[in-house]
């Protein structure tokens, strides 16, 4: 299969991107600049992390207005896969790929630390390769990252079971204690009704690898490889 990452002026994790997916995953991998207008040949899109056009205005308010954001949007729209990681996410809650909004954290710092994830949706592409009740160990490393819904939206996040990750203790419990960021329900992950796209705080390619200390956020992509070679 092949993964492509999308490039913007200020992203900082789209090179840990690519070697978690080459040098780990094993599978092809190409950037894609945020000037393009069109994505073709490619199973899956990754948003990474980073500070896309410096954060100004808002985070993801500018990356929103990129070329590549309606190739993004238009392919999303024909059932390709995207996941967006921090800033990523915030790019797509900007473009309305996703709803809701960042905000920022409750303490109003920088957050850069491990956090455990409780799967709370085994069944999109993104999570098929997570066994049931374990909990993954994934580093968070931002700002904005308290996410908010109004109650004209989380209601149908939940009906729709569209919250895919939560942050949780080490025995999977969800708490105040457990939210690093005052995110709404703990929630650090969120998908759309389709299934296709994924918004997530906490960075899987940063937990890629054992010497990196989990190799949790491997499970994500290899949920992306298992369920592309289902097709």
């Amino acid at each position: 299969m092949r993964f492509g990452i999308v490039t913007f002026p200020g992203s900082n994790c789209d090179y840990d991107c690519y070697h978690a997916i080459r040098d780990i995953l094993g599978e092809k991998v190409d950037y894609i600049w945020h000037k393009e207008i069109s994505i073709k040949n490619f199973d899956c899109v990754i948003l990474p992390g980073g500070f896309s056009y410096g954060d100004y205005l808002r985070t993801g308010a500018i990356a929103r207005f990129s070329p590549i954001m309606q190739a993004v949007k238009e392919y999303t729209e024909k059932g390709g896969l995207v996941i967006g990681i921090c800033n990523g996410f915030q790019i797509l809650l900007e473009a309305e790929l996703l709803p809701g909004a960042m905000l920022v954290n409750k303490n109003l710092q920088f957050l850069c630390q491990t956090v455990n994830l409780k799967v709370e949706n085994y069944n999109t592409p993104f999570t098929l390769r997570c066994a049931k009740e374990r909990i993954l160990r994934i580093p968070i490393a931002h700002k904005e990252g308290n996410y908010y819904a109004d109650e004209g939206t989380w209601p149908k996040l939940k009906e729709n079971n569209q919250i895919v990750f939560r942050y949780c203790d080490e025995q999977g419990e969800i708490s105040d204690e457990a939210n690093p960021n005052g995110s709404l329900f703990n929630i650090a992950g969120i998908c759309n009704e389709k299934r296709n796209v994924l918004g997530m705080m906490p960075h899987p390619e940063r937990a890629s690898e054992a010497i990196l200390g989990s190799e949790d956020g491997r499970l994500i992509f290899e949920s992306i490889r298992e369920y592309v070679k289902k097709l």
